[in-house]
């Protein structure tokens, strides 16, 4: 025996009490009921993710000349400006280096005045016919060489003077020094490999890389808006857009995931300063709907291959096929079978007791 006891309004639902069983022995069942309502939905997709550098935001500064550092101006942590002078090498012996390039320089210069003065001379008395053409060849050949060797000197004194320019160390580009390699008293030698001096990190060229799953990797795509937190900073939500998705996965035990670069918003940042490698709970917010029909997720039931609700009747209740669209973790959006002004059941899990 199945009697309609009472309907009771509980919080944004009506709540029928059904009384079910036999003269003897009776058991009563609320069915929680709700209208149909219009809600904004935004569908998500959640991923892990970790702070990088992007190509060219971090930078490692070598020496390109030999020497003991002298003085080092940087520690880990400081502040620098693009050309700020961050180490010096001892010159003594690249300033020894120009010096004999100026003096090899002086030597060719007045070798040159030499050879131009004896070949004016002899081209005149080759015109008159006094020495040899063998003789005026002989001293314009001698004119050109060392024409030629002042060149030469020349570039020996330019690449002296840039060699010395390299004792001086400085900053490609503004930044954070993240390491410092080399210590005061140190040898340095440019011959060996990579003789880093420091490494700088741009903290305005960082990005984000999420790891989205590959059952989710289909929703992605480029411009979609992301909010992010970092540990560190958790109660602090950061934002950034879609801006590459890698084509190559990456397996790691037997899961596979898809890179996704996100620019970070600096204009959301705070004042928050995000360092590299700092890990980050992600949700890319996949799709936005507005004032749309939707209903709770657990109204939902599937039978027959499609999508029903439970609409109650003055006979009871009856089910509804509907159309549905994009859901989020709480709402479904209802596209086609439900109107604003129509009721359904919320609870449909307790009318299996009165089937």
């Amino acid at each position: 025996m199945l009697t309609i006891g009472l309907f009771v309004a509980a919080t944004g639902a009506l709540s029928w009490i059904y009384l079910i069983g036999s003269d003897d022995l009776s058991e009563s069942i609320t069915v929680a009921t709700a209208r149909v309502a219009r809600h904004d939905i935004r569908s998500s997709v959640m991923a892990t993710g970790i702070i990088k550098a992007q190509t060219g935001a971090e930078v490692d500064v070598d020496s390109r000349a030999s020497g003991v550092v002298k003085r080092l101006y940087v520690k880990v942590g400081s502040r620098i400006r693009r050309g700020q002078l961050l180490a010096e090498l001892d010159a003594a012996e690249l300033q020894a280096r120009c010096q004999q390039a100026t003096a090899l320089l002086s030597k060719a210069q007045a070798d040159l005045d030499y050879a131009e003065l004896r070949f004016g001379r002899v081209r005149r008395l080759g015109r008159k016919e006094i020495v040899a053409r063998d003789d005026v060849d002989a001293a314009a050949n001698s004119y050109h060489r060392a024409a030629a060797e002042l060149r030469e000197m020349e570039a020996m004194l330019d690449l002296a003077t840039i060699r010395l320019g390299y004792a001086k160390i400085r900053s490609p580009i503004a930044g954070i020094v993240a390491s410092v390699a080399v210590q005061e008293g140190e040898t340095i030698r440019a011959d060996q490999p990579a003789p880093t001096f420091v490494t700088i990190i741009d903290p305005s060229k960082l990005e984000l890389r999420a790891y989205v799953d590959e059952t989710d990797i289909g929703r992605i795509a480029h411009g979609q808006t992301v909010s992010f937190r970092v540990d560190t900073y958790g109660a602090t939500e950061f934002k950034g857009r879609v801006t590459a998705i890698y084509p190559k996965a990456e397996i790691k035990d037997n899961v596979v995931n898809y890179v996704v670069i996100i620019k970070i918003d600096r204009d959301n940042l705070q004042g928050i300063e995000l360092r590299p490698e700092m890990t980050s709970s992600v949700r890319i917010h996949v799709t936005n709907r507005s004032n749309v029909i939707a209903v709770p997720n657990r109204a939902l039931r599937k039978r027959q291959g499609g999508t029903v609700v439970f609409v109650p009747t003055d006979e009871g209740f009856k089910m509804q096929g509907v159309s549905v669209g994009i859901r989020n973790n709480n709402l479904t959006e209802i596209t086609d079978g439900l109107q604003e002004i129509d009721s359904i059941v919320i609870n449909p899990e307790q009318l299996t007791q009165l089937q």
